[in-house]
């Protein structure tokens, strides 16, 4: 069974006051060790959650969440693994630009350093999309200068391929949204061309740690397989969020492809249905640890118990 890691030294730290709220989780599959890490919340419009649905229909699922009908708090996850002598960032979470004016975002780098992890243990980075709230950690001001020279960044040769002429065409984001992701990609592939390491469909990035393309959310979307001793984790970045369990046939505004996006979606759910795997994944609620159960046409997440 997948253990926690409770007090494990290498995920503590002492740099800074513990915070009122619950931001790392550690937890063993196999001898894989894994942190889930909360890089903060990104605001969004509720419409964001599905455009391809009258707005009495998406607002009748935010109240029978007991969730306002204006406004989402997303989570923001990445997730830290460790096997094989590396140490491996899946996904670097938004950053710290001013100008976003997103104080409750951009928190990862500041909480690996809490606990401990210092970004020249960093041997990889996998990138599950070039989207600036997986990226954007890395562009952070002095960022670069403390990573290794040798750092590797994996990602899928699609999702480069993507961002050199981004289609936005069937996108349904707020005004401005489409500039800024064209922006930061843009400037990624340039700041780290040297260190990118492109796959075309899968990737053993260490032992029991395979990145596999999925496409949907974007061309080179990708998710993360964790598997030791018989237990697995996916981490499933953003093809799977919350409303995508009781309807995955809605269309997030930020899929540049949606039919895709849901075609990916229902496999992935169903894939874990089957298996009873752990899913983790970037924009459900932290530290969203939990397993898949078919609930007729639908899906249901059955979050993990906390084991302390």
């Amino acid at each position: 069974m997948t253990k926690p890691v409770p007090g494990n030294p290498s995920h503590s730290g002492t740099t800074e006051p513990e915070e009122l709220v619950p931001s790392r989780y550690a937890l063993k599959v196999g001898e894989i060790e894994v942190l889930v890490v909360s890089d903060g919340v990104l605001p969004l419009p509720a419409t964001m959650l599905a455009h391809n649905v009258a707005s009495s229909v998406r607002n009748a699922w935010l109240d029978d969440m007991f969730l306002p009908s204006d406004a989402f708090d997303w989570a923001l996850n990445a997730v830290v693994v460790r096997s094989g002598g590396k140490t491996i960032l899946i996904d670097a979470g938004l950053g710290s630009d001013p100008n976003l004016h997103l104080p409750r975002a951009g928190q990862l780098i500041r909480r690996l350093e809490a606990m401990g992890i210092d970004l020249t243990s960093v041997t990889d980075v996998v990138l599950t999309h070039m989207h600036m709230d997986h990226i954007g950690g890395l562009l952070a001001d002095g960022i670069k200068e403390r990573l290794r020279p040798d750092l590797q960044i994996h990602v899928a040769a699609a999702e480069v391929r993507f961002w050199e002429a981004p289609d936005f065409s069937r996108t349904a984001m707020p005004q401005g949204f489409p500039d800024a992701l064209r922006a930061t990609a843009r400037r990624f592939a340039q700041e780290y061309r040297d260190q990118l390491r492109q796959f075309d469909n899968e990737h053993e990035v260490a032992p029991g740690v395979v990145v596999s393309r999925t496409g949907g959310h974007t061309p080179g979307h990708s998710v993360v397989r964790v598997a030791s001793g018989g237990e697995r984790l996916m981490f499933a970045g953003d093809a799977v969020f919350s409303v995508g369990f009781d309807h995955p046939d809605w269309h997030n505004g930020f899929e540049h492809d949606p039919e895709e996006a849901t075609r990916v979606r229902v496999q992935l759910l169903r894939e874990l249905a089957k298996t009873g795997e752990l899913l983790v994944a970037t924009h459900m609620p932290f530290p969203s640890i939990g397993r898949v159960a078919v609930d007729g046409d639908a899906f249901r997440f059955v979050p993990a118990f906390w084991d302390y």
